[in-house]
């Protein structure tokens, strides 16, 4: 993926991560072994955000982990706990929409902040599929944003 320019500031774990994603075209890295961290469960499944940077312009992109709704994929800004939303929250409510892949899907979605009932019961979800995000939370008084990505 020519279109893609690799960050070098991410955690090696994390780096190798995308790396692996990016240079097979997906077939590799879309599972991501989370027992690397405390409290992680094991392989879970991990899209790739190609949100492109509100100041630099340049596609950056970055696997995160996600759950379903329907067709449509959800992600939390956690940062892991960290004082201040992510880059690529900021990065994605300033675009109306972003591509993301899933696997070797590549398409373009939404992105849609949730609030209320659905934040909640999608909040539950996500911490179903990644226990350490309860740990991450109390961390911090921000409340992590939980995005909807809708498929376009």
């Amino acid at each position: 993926m020519s279109d893609i320019k690799l960050p070098s500031n991410l955690p090696p774990w994390v780096q190798g991560h995308m790396e692996r994603y990016v240079d097979s075209g997906g077939a590799e890295g879309h599972m991501w072994d989370s027992s690397v961290v405390p409290g992680g469960l094991g392989p879970i499944a991990t899209l790739l955000l190609m949100a492109v940077g509100r100041r630099s312009g340049t596609i950056l992109p970055l696997p995160l982990l996600y759950g379903k709704t329907g067709d449509d994929y959800v992600i939390v800004a956690s940062k892991g706990g960290r004082p201040k939303h992510p880059a690529w929250y900021l990065n994605l409510i300033a675009a109306p929409e972003v591509d993301i892949q899933v696997a070797t899907d590549r398409f373009r979605v939404r992105p849609r902040t949730t609030d209320g009932a659905e934040r909640e019961a999608l909040w539950t979800q996500m911490v179903a599929i990644y226990p350490p995000f309860v740990d991450y939370q109390a961390k911090t008084d921000r409340v992590f944003p939980v995005v909807v990505l809708e498929r376009i």
